[in-house]
């Protein structure tokens, strides 16, 4: 059974076919900078494996998949025979609010909802939906079904998600923590457990994706209890250009300070802050770290920050779990750099974390158990596939 899965952004979109009868990836690649006449047409497929990068044009996402779907089953890096070979497409969906907490096949009420989050996931929800319209049309006859990011957090206790406001501002309007990037939660956990070869339901976790877009979850019994993000995914740890937690008060006040809206406070929250904001020089951390050994102080305090605020939330996390069993990192800085997951896990005796250092300088975007035999949490490095739980999901609901 082959699944095609879609990840659709404001001007890229994202793919991988995947046989999941034997878990074995097909193709992959990614068509970025859509809308424009030098689109970059990223793919790896075919035996033996080629990558290559092609220049494009591509005006809208509707050209982007009927691009993706003829490199499939035409030219040099044809992998199937046919669009009949494809069983069904699963779709990255960023909000389902409430009403999903687990993956559904999409019909016109599913889209009405996807549609109806719109305005709680702006930046991600609108380029979902266009995806799932087009996509649709393009490959009709077949299941497409929907996994949400939210879904996974639906588990979470009214004690983590309700925010101390006026209740009826839940009642009414659904603000609450939603939390997000649950699918690649979810998998690390699981593969974490499958590793140890132990029951998930055994285990306390706490699972930190530290990307551009970063979000940490506690884990318990197999369900997240708590995770970091929020309402939207602007709470939480510092991230690449957003700012994570602050006090809400200091909207009021740059408004008037700066004599600005609050939009071009939005702006500035989400597209201007994090490790951007802090060191003045990137939002990618790689960039940062580069201009901290060179002591620049502001890059050395967006580290500091950083560092700070997920070594916070690992705390409150064992905390609200009663103890720890097992911490993972994933996702782009947490897979491949050492020296931030170094800073994280120091002065962290207290919990019985104590990371062997040479085993966390090998473990570059590889599964790797970094933590020492002294340590009596087992420290991960495990590598996100959230397409997988995507595909595993489609697969369920085909069954």
């Amino acid at each position: 059974m082959k699944i095609l899965v879609l990840n659709c952004g404001s001007s890229s979109v994202k793919y991988k076919l995947i046989n999941i009868d034997d878990g074995k990836l097909i193709a992959q690649g990614s068509i970025e900078r859509i809308g424009l006449e030098d689109a970059i047409f990223k793919y790896t497929a075919g035996k033996p494996v080629t990558e290559k990068k092609e220049i494009v044009s591509v005006k809208n996402h509707e050209e982007a998949i009927k691009l993706i779907i003829c490199s499939l089953i035409e030219g040099e890096h044809k992998v199937i025979s046919g669009l009949s070979e494809i069983s069904a497409v699963g779709h990255r969906i960023v909000h389902g609010g409430e009403k999903f907490s687990k993956a559904v096949i999409i019909d016109d009420k599913v889209k009405k909802d996807i549609f109806e989050y719109f305005d709680l996931a702006p930046l991600h929800n609108p380029h979902n939906y266009k995806g799932v319209e087009v996509s649709q049309q393009l490959l009709p006859g077949i299941p497409h079904v929907a996994v949400f990011d939210t879904a996974f957090h639906q588990t979470m206790p009214p004690e983590s998600f309700f925010y101390a406001i006026p209740y009826y501002f839940y009642e009414k309007y659904g603000i609450r923590k939603y939390g997000f990037h649950g699918a690649s939660h979810y998998y690390v956990a699981n593969r974490a457990a499958a590793i140890m070869k132990k029951e998930i339901e055994d285990l306390k976790i706490i699972t930190c994706h530290l990307g551009n877009g970063a979000s940490m979850a506690a884990i318990r019994d197999g369900k997240s209890v708590d995770t970091s993000m929020g309402f939207t995914p602007l709470e939480g740890l510092v991230m690449g250009t957003r700012c994570g937690d602050m006090d809400p008060a200091i909207l009021q006040y740059m408004m008037d300070v700066d004599e600005i809206t609050i939009m071009e406070v939005n702006t500035i929250l989400n597209s201007q802050s994090g490790l951007f904001g802090l060191s003045g020089i990137s939002s990618d951390m790689r960039d940062v770290i580069k201009a901290a050994g060179e002591k620049n102080k502001r890059a050395q305090l967006a580290i500091a920050v950083f560092v700070r605020r997920i070594k916070k939330y690992i705390g409150s996390y064992a905390s609200v779990m009663n103890g720890l069993d097992v911490l993972v990192f994933t996702a782009g800085i947490g897979e491949n750099n050492a020296y931030i997951r170094e800073l994280c896990l120091t002065e962290m005796d207290y919990l019985g974390i104590a990371v062997d250092r040479q085993k966390n300088e090998s473990a570059l975007g590889k599964e790797s158990l970094i933590s020492s035999g002294k340590s009596r949490v087992s420290v991960y490095v495990i590598p996100t596939n959230e397409e997988m739980v995507i595909a595993q999901e489609c697969k369920k609901l085909l069954a």
